[in-house]
């Protein structure tokens, strides 16, 4: 039982998905950013976004938001009929910017 357990922890540390130091600072910082941005009042909380933005998504699964912070967007994802769409929210005004 106990090579087993062993056998698989390393599986899953060998599985675990390596995120370079780069990308993990490039991700605290937008989250700093964010923060402060919402905080500044400059920006409209995600909740705000989602409350606005779902609504005109019918029949759309909602998978989730990323935000970019240097450009002050909102990405939320959407799944329909097997295909993933992207809708770009301006983060100031709550309004659609693009939809791919």
């Amino acid at each position: 039982m106990r090579i087993s357990s062993i056998l698989l922890a390393a599986f899953l540390a060998a599985a675990a998905p390596i995120v370079p130091l780069a990308t993990q600072a490039h991700a605290q910082d937008d989250n700093s950013r964010a923060r402060n941005h919402l905080r500044s009042g400059e920006t409209m909380s995600l909740r705000e976004i989602e409350r606005r933005i779902l609504p005109k998504m019918r029949g759309m699964q909602y998978l989730g938001p990323e935000y970019d912070a240097r450009a002050q967007i909102y990405r939320l994802k959407f799944l329909k009929d097997g295909r993933v769409y992207f809708v770009d929210v301006d983060a100031r005004t709550g309004e659609i910017v693009e939809t791919r």
